[in-house]
């Protein structure tokens, strides 16, 4: 039985940082295919298969989703949340990358079901090492079938 490959879909609004998560995803041997979306409610109709992304068949290839907190629009935690409330993609893994490291808001995530919270460190090369980690992560994670 053959398994779709995981795509990757990184919600960040930071040019910057988006950029770099995605060379240091590939630098740390990565090669699922990654999207990116600019804001969290491109996040929601990416998942959900509305709006822009209305062509894409949710069922079709099975996603994680890196989202940063902070967003225009929506932000992460919304998007968080309607994804785990939603039967249809509740079992979608979800990962946080985001600066924010109040244990407050990580407790909150957890609690609304992200599989992982990663807080970016704020120094490029801490930054850098973090992103190679989690490439390194993201090699061996499996998700549900559909």
């Amino acid at each position: 039985m053959g398994t779709e490959p995981l795509l990757i879909v990184l919600a960040e609004d930071d040019d910057g940082h988006a950029s770099l998560v995605q060379r240091n995803l590939e630098r740390a041997g990565l090669a699922n295919g990654l999207h990116r979306l600019k804001d969290g409610q491109e996040a929601l109709d990416f998942v959900r298969g509305e709006g822009d992304f209305s062509d894409r068949n949710p069922s079709q290839q099975p996603v994680l989703l890196l989202l940063d907190i902070k967003m225009p629009r929506v932000d992460g935690v919304e998007v968080l949340r309607q994804v785990k409330s939603d039967p249809k993609t509740a079992l979608i893994p979800v990962i946080m990358l985001t600066t924010t490291d109040d244990p407050r808001e990580i407790q909150r995530c957890y609690e609304l079901g992200c599989s992982v919270y990663i807080t970016k460190p704020v120094d490029y090369q801490g930054f850098v090492e973090a992103i190679r980690r989690l490439g390194l992560f993201l090699q061996v994670v499996r998700v549900p079938g559909h």
